[in-house]
């Protein structure tokens, strides 16, 4: 694959022989392309700026700051960006707090190098990179002042926000409501738009908020 259509991912750890042997797992991968390590926010600001990353796997504890509490910076870089937070720990309040600033899922440092290679494309395609148990568990922590001037959603777009806070991808919507994987993506980014939302989990925070959710 030439490298121009291969997923671009930058590693955001001060762990340097974890971020490196990372790096170098995803450059193995055919459709994925490591463009940089880097060991604080600093660094990981300025590889933003020239690397153009489609994923950012970024560390929540880094030498110079908070990588949670920097998310709204670095994503001002590139607003396209997707981020998945890193983390040995997933304490709830951080993944609230994440979730809020529009992280497209968490990804647990014990995980195998295949699962995070996994969660690279699912992230890059605007999935949901968490695990149904662990968003069982963030849902009812989700919560707060209401966002004024949510567009109301149709009937469909409520149906497969149920369907994404059961953990589901676009494709196993999809395989449930016998449409195509793209009629379920259009949906998806009509009520990303309609909400105001980076990722699936921003969304479902803020549906939980407005009250958009479906009765289950």
């Amino acid at each position: 694959m030439e490298p121009s259509n291969r997923i671009r991912v930058l590693v955001v750890d001060d762990h340097e022989v974890l971020a490196s042997s990372l790096a170098q797992v995803l450059d193995t991968e055919p459709d994925l392309l490591s463009v940089g390590v880097a060991g604080s926010l600093k660094s990981a600001a300025a590889l933003i700026r020239t690397t153009a990353p489609d994923v950012l796997l970024l560390d929540h504890r880094l030498p110079d700051g908070d990588g949670v509490a920097a998310i709204g910076r670095l994503r001002e870089l590139r607003p396209s960006m997707a981020i998945v937070v890193l983390t040995a720990s997933p304490a709830e309040h951080l993944m609230v707090a994440a979730v809020e600033a529009g992280v497209s899922g968490f990804l647990s440092k014990t995980r195998s190098l295949a699962e995070v290679t996994s969660a690279v494309r699912a992230a890059a395609v605007g999935e949901a990179v968490i695990s149904p148990e662990m968003l069982a568990r963030l849902l009812p922590r989700l919560g707060g002042t209401g966002r004024v001037g949510a567009t109301a959603l149709t009937e469909r777009e409520r149906e497969i926000l149920g369907f994404i806070a059961e953990g589901l991808t676009n494709a196993a919507i999809a395989e449930r409501l016998v449409v195509s994987v793209n009629t379920v993506r259009n949906h998806v980014a009509n009520l990303l738009a309609k909400l105001g939302a980076r990722s699936k989990l921003e969304a479902l925070s803020i549906a939980i908020r407005e009250g958009l959710l479906p009765d289950r």
